[in-house]
């Protein structure tokens, strides 16, 4: 994995931004540790900083071929398979690494070689001779690649803060930005950020950029299809695609490791892993993330049931790895929220990013390739928003269902479009779905829900999971994410995909005989959060000092009395503000997250 940008210019000499070019590569320092690289002529500047994982003495960057030059980040899940059908054209390879794969590709056959990839990807190749840039972005979205053009610059790269260094390009945030924080957020609408002036190229498209035009396609979209499989065939199936996206992901030149909570998602890829070391004669390494005295404080819920603690010991042992729990502190997480903030470059998921950022770190010590089990939940129904029917068929973002608490804490008149503004991006969601004229009228609302799930959940998690874990020079791979394995689900009819009437119950059917029984049929529990009013009282203890400074611009926006009573009595807010994770600790701690991001970027407001 690494960090990749890049400028292009008609007016301004590239050759003489040493400094510019100097600030974009450190800020991207973190995502690559391991080396960097730069192209840069007089129209065009590629930078590359790289985390060595493929072919390590290899794969240097910008990595040219011909007339082609390119900056990549990601992994290739079949590089082989592709650098086969390339050498039957002729081609040959001085590296093991994908990039040389992807530029090659490339060379062979331009845009449509995206579709012949499985991975995940972001990458930039520029033509020397026509001055054309090329940008491409994996199916899934699970790489990131923002992108910002004014006037006749055009500028790339892996992070948001990245392009604030460009000239002309400035840190405004408008009445669009302020509703996707407070009527969307964590969450955003695909190919937006909070700031104006840049965008996110979208999952599964690429974009030709030249001489200040942009030309922006999909490659690839869900498609509805009959589904020809029976119930067996697809658990056996399900089998098949999620193993072979576990054991393609394993391959590393560098340590590797899995995340494991005792859930279903990441057991089963442990459990894989685990097998593939035993047959290399290698014991698997897993970790879990905890936080002091959160036994103590536990309070099991409808979307909490359980404690992981009671889990992973019983499923490290049944799969012999080496397991350490990480216990992160209740301050340090809490204080973790200002870094988290930054490495987002805006707003992001409060503790649940913070926590993440700590652990990482803590696995960066000894290993630099994860495999965790993200986005398992969005494509095989595992929320509860799927299996509780007066959720399911509300008209809304059923993690979200309300703004009534988002609204409670703005200035009366604040935003008054925000409503309306959040309904729009649920409705131009719907617009995107594909279905069949067969569908019933379930079937017709679970695909609707797998595309507002992957569309919007899902990409809040990604986003979450690439920034925290680059930001500590992690590589996290999430194997669920396998583009096939998304196809194949979106047209699994529900009857089988909820075998047996539970969350994810073709997943848990098609694994039952390599789990314990107890792991298999566990319910679900999300990633942990903490429990102990330590981490409440210090995320008060900072919101206080932001509420109390008078030049912030957010003082026009949030209502300072409403959220100093919810400071006072956090019992009084009864609906979450963003699915199960963000209660009354986190909308407070997403409060002082934006007051964190207007004064780091020194944030202009246009409203």
């Amino acid at each position: 994995m690494c960090g990749i940008a890049g400028i292009l210019s008609d007016s301004i000499d590239l050759r003489s931004e040493k400094e510019c070019i100097f600030k974009i590569s450190r800020s991207l320092r973190m995502r690559g540790p391991d080396a960097k690289g730069e192209y840069v002529t007089r129209d065009a500047a590629l930078i590359h900083r790289r985390l060595a994982v493929i072919d390590v003495e290899n794969g240097s960057q910008p990595m040219r071929f011909g007339k082609y030059v390119i900056v990549y980040n990601g992994e290739l899940y079949n590089t082989a398979e592709v650098r086969r059908e390339l050498e039957a054209h002729g081609y040959e390879f001085e590296t093991d690494c994908d990039t040389e794969v992807v530029l090659k590709a490339f060379h062979m056959w331009r845009e449509r070689s995206a579709e012949k990839f499985n991975g995940i990807f972001a990458y930039g190749i520029y033509n020397e001779e026509s001055k054309e840039l090329f940008l491409c972005r994996d199916r899934i979205g699970v790489k990131p690649l923002y992108y910002a053009s004014v006037g006749t610059t055009f500028a790339f790269s892996s992070r948001i803060e990245s392009l604030l260094y460009v000239k002309g390009v400035s840190p405004i945030c408008t009445r669009e930005g302020l509703n996707e924080i407070f009527m969307l957020g964590p969450a955003k609408t695909i190919g937006k950020t909070v700031f104006s002036q840049i965008r996110e190229l979208p999952p599964a498209s690429y974009m030709y950029y030249h001489h200040g035009k942009t030309e922006i396609k999909k490659y690839w979209h869900l498609e509805a299809a009959e589904f020809g499989d029976s119930a067996a065939q697809a658990e056996e199936h399900t089998h098949y695609l999620v193993t072979d996206a576990i054991r393609r992901q394993l391959v590393s030149d560098v340590p590797l490791c899995t995340f494991l909570s005792g859930g279903l998602d990441s057991s089963i890829i442990s459990k894989v892993a685990s097998d593939a070391c035993g047959d290399r004669g290698e014991v698997l390494s897993t970790y879990s993330v905890d936080y002091v005295d959160n036994d103590k404080y536990f309070e099991a819920s409808r979307f909490q049931p359980n404690r992981d603690s009671d889990y992973i010991n019983l499923i490290s042992d049944y799969i012999n790895s080496k397991h350490k729990n990480v216990v992160l502190g209740n301050a340090a997480v809490a204080e973790a929220l200002i870094e988290a903030t930054q490495a987002r470059s805006c707003p992001g998921f409060t503790d649940v990013d913070s926590s993440l950022l700590l652990f990482c770190r803590e696995v960066k010590k000894d290993f630099t390739v994860c495999l965790s089990g993200e986005c398992a939940d969005e494509i095989f129904g595992g929320y509860p928003w799927y299996h509780r029917t007066e959720i399911l068929f509300e008209d809304t973002f059923p993690w979200s269902r309300s703004t009534d608490v988002r609204r409670s804490i703005l200035k009366d008149g604040f935003l008054p479009e925000g409503e309306a503004y959040a309904r729009n991006a649920y409705y131009e969601t719907l617009k995107n779905v594909s279905t069949l004229d067969s569908d019933s009228t379930l079937e017709k609302r679970m695909r609707e829900m797998f595309v507002l799930n992957m569309n919007w959940f899902m990409q809040t998690l990604l986003v979450r999971k690439d920034v925290m874990s680059m930001e500590s020079s992690l590589e996290v791979r999430v194997p669920f994410c396998d583009w096939r394995i998304v196809e194949y689900a979106y047209n699994m009819p529900w009857s089988i995909k909820a075998y047996d009437g539970r969350e994810k119950g073709i997943l848990r059917k098609a694994f039952e005989n390599e789990l314990p029984d107890i792991i298999t049929w566990r319910e679900k529990s999300p990633y942990p959060k903490t429990f102990n009013p330590v981490y409440l009282n210090e995320v008060c203890k900072m919101l206080d000092i932001a509420l109390d400074d008078k030049s912030s611009p957010i003082w026009d926006m949030v209502d300072a009395d409403k959220i100093r009573t919810l400071m006072r009595e956090p019992e009084t807010m009864r609906e979450p503000w963003y699915g199960q994770l963000m209660r009354t600790p986190q909308v407070l701690a997403y409060v002082f997250q934006i007051y964190v991001w207007a004064r780091k970027y020194n944030v202009e407001f246009q409203y």
